[in-house]
Parts: structure tokens; sequence; C-alpha cells
């Protein structure tokens, strides 16, 4: 029932906000730049904020339709608790006609978690550049009545759709991955200036513990940072929006930092290696991790793996084909996380790996992420390399994990609200 008036309600109260926040960039005017895609849109954010700095104002931790006109009125939901929307409701009008930022240059990124929601902020932001990283099937669940509905003949292609109206409403340029048949389908919806990223751009990738190596257009470029093979096309984006803006390219991109839960990497107990990649999980974002886990040299590699939320009707082919992935890696141990991952992916995988499991327990699940807590206390001998992906408190374990505890600040979903719902899982 709660659910069913959140959904009511979510655009009407958004058009509030939504309101001000227009009357605010009609006398601010800057230029608007949308970052979107399924995937990795916080990623090149960040790059492109490591290379133009304080020039630009950056909607971090803004990406929704009441999120985005936050961030241009100054409004911020610290607790995320029922009791701050009273205080948000009248704070809006006031900070219309508050002091305009300084910058010239807003850059945004900008999600679809559900239908309208594209068209509900390309026609409000009507971006002048548009990168659009990817599309696949994530927030799969809100779309699955449009398919069901015969208004679309897939969940791709519905939300292809529905990001497609940034490109719509975009005035003056468009980059795109070319390589993404979902988005080319979509670029007919515009007629202005198209610059499409291909995997032939990409001439060299190299990923070990200590970094990542690209060769783009026969110019190398090092990252400290653990980086998979898709973050390319984000590099490349980047690179080609500096061009347009016509700023300098700073190639050791020395400035750049991993958002939280994106493969940021620590030290763990009993001289662990983690890699934390808790922030999210879909198909692809999960092939692309595994992906860059199997290119990365170690004698004793763990998966520890959770739920594909939000997948709707397709949430049991999801996990299946997520099950494949996992078999073509090598792995010492994996271990899931979940009901939908127990119940769906589990199964297949024993069947894949019959040969292999019932002498060491090489697959090992659980329902909740204490348990996964206590296996991995009582079963790390030392020095193993550790992957965390997908969804159910898997931050929460990292924590506990973590040989210096300060770093817990690094982690994704610090705010109270997450702490009290992990404290109910025994984290």
């Amino acid at each position: 029932m709660i659910c069913r008036i959140k959904k009511i309600f979510y655009f009407p109260v958004a058009f509030y906000f939504r309101f001000f926040a227009k009357i605010r960039l009609s006398y601010w005017k800057p230029k608007i730049i949308i970052v979107t895609g399924s995937s990795g849109k916080t990623t090149l954010l960040n790059l492109i904020e490591s290379q133009i700095g304080t020039k630009a104002k950056y909607s971090h931790h803004a990406n929704s339709s009441y999120g985005i006109p936050f961030n241009i009125l100054g409004l911020e939901r610290k607790t995320l608790s029922l009791l701050e929307w009273p205080v948000l409701f009248l704070l809006a009008p006031l900070k219309t006609f508050s002091l305009k930022p300084k910058e010239d240059l807003y850059i945004v990124e900008a999600d679809c978690d559900r239908p309208e929601e594209g068209k509900f902020l390309a026609t409000f932001l009507k971006p002048e550049v548009t990168l659009w990283t990817n599309s696949t099937r994530t927030h799969s669940m809100n779309f699955d009545n449009l398919v069901q509905n015969n208004v679309f003949k897939n969940v791709e292609q519905a939300i292809g759709y529905e990001y497609g109206y940034f490109i719509e409403y975009t005035s003056k340029l468009i980059i795109v991955n070319g390589d993404s048949e979902i988005i080319k389908e979509q670029l007919p919806r515009s007629n202005v200036k198209i610059v499409s990223i291909t995997i032939k751009n990409l001439m060299d990738y190299k990923v070990a513990l200590m970094g990542t190596e690209f060769k783009i257009d026969k110019k190398v470029f090092k990252f400290n940072q653990l980086l998979p093979r898709e973050t390319f096309y984000s590099l490349k984006m980047c690179l080609d929006l500096l061009k347009y803006l016509k700023c300098p390219v700073n190639q050791s991109f020395d400035k750049f930092i991993l958002p939280p839960g994106r493969s940021n990497r620590f030290k763990g107990i009993k001289n662990t290696t983690i890699i934390d990649s808790s922030y999210n999980a879909n198909l692809d974002s999960m092939k692309v991790i595994l992906d860059m886990f199997d290119n990365i040299t170690a004698e004793n590699k763990w998966a520890v793996l959770g739920d594909m939320l939000e997948q709707g009707k397709s949430e049991k082919e999801e996990h299946e084909k997520l099950a494949d992935e996992i078999a073509k890696i090598k792995l010492e141990k994996i271990i899931l996380m979940g009901p939908r991952i127990s119940k769906y992916l589990y199964p297949k995988l024993i069947t894949i790996n019959e040969k292999q499991i019932t002498k060491n327990e090489k697959i090992v699940k659980f329902l909740n992420p204490d348990e996964v807590l206590n296996y991995l206390k009582a079963n790390l001998n030392g020095g193993e390399l550790l992957l965390f992906k997908g969804a159910r408190f898997l931050e929460g374990v990292i924590e506990n994990l973590l040989l210096n505890k300060s770093e817990a600040k690094k982690l994704c979903r610090r705010e109270k609200i997450w702490q009290e719902r992990r404290k109910k899982f025994g984290l």
C-alpha cells in the first residue's frame, strides 16, 4: 500500500520542487551537460571533475527527479527520514532566489529509475551536451507493465526509450556508446551532432592490483584505481567533452577519485585484499566487474556475490545468465548471498560446477550478510583476494573485515538510516 501511494505521488510532488528549481535555473543560466546511462555515470562524472575542477558545479549524490532539483536549490536530505520533508517543502521557495552559483557550467548526473523520469528531467534541464554511457536492464521491474501492455517489445527497449529523452532535448552535442544497439535505436530522435565511441578506439587494456592502463588513440592513460575495461567509454567521452569545451587535458588524471562501492581497494584482516564493488548490481555491471577480476593475476581469488535487485519478471533469467558468467572465470571460492541468488543462480552454478564442488565446497550460499561475515571470519586463511559485488548490505560485511576501521567512511551507504538497517541484519 505504501509503495503504491509513493508511485501515485512521486511526480506530482517532484513537480513542486522542479517548479522552483526551474525558476532558479532561469536566472542562473548555466551551460548544462548531462551524464546519463544505466551504469558508469558517477565514474564519468568524477573523471570530468578531475579535469575541469572548480570551473563547474556538479550534481554529486543527486541524479533523480528529486535529487537534481534539490541540488539546484541547495537542498539536501541528510537522514533520509520522513521528518525532513516538511522542512524541504518550506525551504524550496526560500532557496529559489538565494545567491546563485558562481559557476556557469553545470554537469548533471541523471538517471531513469522509472517510466517518465527521462522525460521529466530532459524537458526540465534541456542540456547543451549529453553523454550516454550505456542502456541495460536496471530497475527493470518498473518497466514491466510497459511490455505487458505492448507499449514496447521488451524491457531493454522501454528503458532505452526513456533514456532517449535526454538526447531528444539536447541542443548541440551528443556523445554516446556506439557499440550499444539500444542506444543506436534512439539516435534518430535527435538532429544535432553525434559523436559515437566504439571499442575500436581502445588499443590496449591492462589491469593489475596496482592499477589500470588504457591505450586510446595511441595515448596511454594510467590509473592507480582498479577499472573495468568498459570504463574506456567513459574515459573517451570525458576526453571528447574536454575537446568540445576547449579545456586542456591532464593525461595523468591524478585528481580522479573513484566513488564509493565501485571497485575500491582496501586492506582486510588476515592479510587479505578487498575489492569493494558493492554499490549496485545488474547483469551487465556484474559481467564487467567479473571480467576485470578475471584479468587480475592473483593466487587465491574469492568472489562474494549478492542479489541483483529490481529485475522484475526477468529476475530468474538474469540470475541464471549470471551463473554462466561466473562459470567462465577461475575462482577458488564462490560465496553467494540473498534469496534470489540462492533460488535461481545457485542451482544452475552447482550443475555447471558439479565435478568441482563436492571436494572443497567451492560454492556456498547464505541468505543474510551476518552469515557471510561469520563464514569469512572462520574460513579465511590469509592472503585471499576478495571481490564483493551485489546487494543486501555487502558494504556492512566489508566494514567488519577492514584492517583499518577508519576506512569505513570510504564505503557506500553511510547515512544513519542504512546503519540502522545493517544493525537489523546483525552487522
